[in-house]
């Protein structure tokens, strides 16, 4: 049976769950607020922008100086740090965290980077015939190398082995 409230509105005992957006804008502002925090201990100065993107939430470090000690080598530094800020979300939340994190732009810079490798194996496959092992790269990279492969007519591709080995194939397709 509704409750009436004394001051208005009629009170279910419903609460309204966030839609998909609201949860991801949440998610940012809960990893924003980790790596806040994060970059006061490492006395580091750097500008924090959350956005959403293709149903996951992005959130970007940009303006200091140290930020390329945190993407580290190939951006190894980078993964950990997003796998932790990940954990510390789905901590706060409860659900697992899909988050993209980029620093200083490096992921930017590595997607625009790969998707020319993508294209430009796509299209050596096309003119020789012969399928192209990639060398092993991370889930982020071998997703966007998979998606230029997909914008090229007549060649596919597909990822084998084991982390942290995993490669992408690229071969002719029909």
């Amino acid at each position: 049976m509704p409750k009436i409230a004394a001051d208005g509105p009629v009170e279910t005992g419903e609460t309204k769950s966030p839609s998909p957006e609201e949860q991801l804008i949440r998610e940012g502002d809960i990893a924003g607020d980790y790596l806040e925090r994060l970059l006061d201990l490492l006395d580091y100065d750097g500008d924090i922008d959350l956005d959403v993107e293709a149903g996951r939430a992005v959130v970007s470090i940009d303006g200091g100086n140290d930020l390329d000690k945190l993407v580290g080598d190939r951006g190894n530094v980078l993964e950990s740090l997003q796998e932790l800020t990940r954990l510390a979300v789905q901590q706060v939340s409860g659900s697992r965290s899909r988050l993209m994190l980029d620093i200083a732009g490096w992921r930017q810079g590595r997607r625009d980077e790969l998707t020319e490798l993508g294209h430009r194996t796509a299209k050596d496959v096309l003119e020789t015939g012969q399928s192209v092992r990639l060398r092993p790269m991370t889930p982020f990279e071998r997703k966007v190398v998979h998606d230029a492969v997909a914008g090229v007519k007549g060649v596919s591709s597909e990822s084998e082995g084991e982390e942290p080995r995993r490669q992408v194939v690229v071969f002719r397709s029909g």
